[in-house]
């Protein structure tokens, strides 16, 4: 990834504590803030909120 670049890619940890994470890119210019999204967990069996880890 060349420095500078507006797509970054951020790890989405879940919030069920099980250490369930999604990769994903975020555009930072549009979402500066930290992104947060209701996302499948398989060892829960459920869909919990899964938010942006720095």
């Amino acid at each position: 990834m060349a420095r500078g670049d507006v797509r970054i890619q951020v790890r989405l940890v879940s919030t069920a504590g099980t250490g369930t994470v999604y990769v994903t890119s975020k555009n930072k210019r549009n979402t500066p803030e930290r992104l947060e999204l209701r996302k499948y967990d398989k060892r829960v069996r459920r869909h919990v909120l899964f938010r942006e880890a720095r």
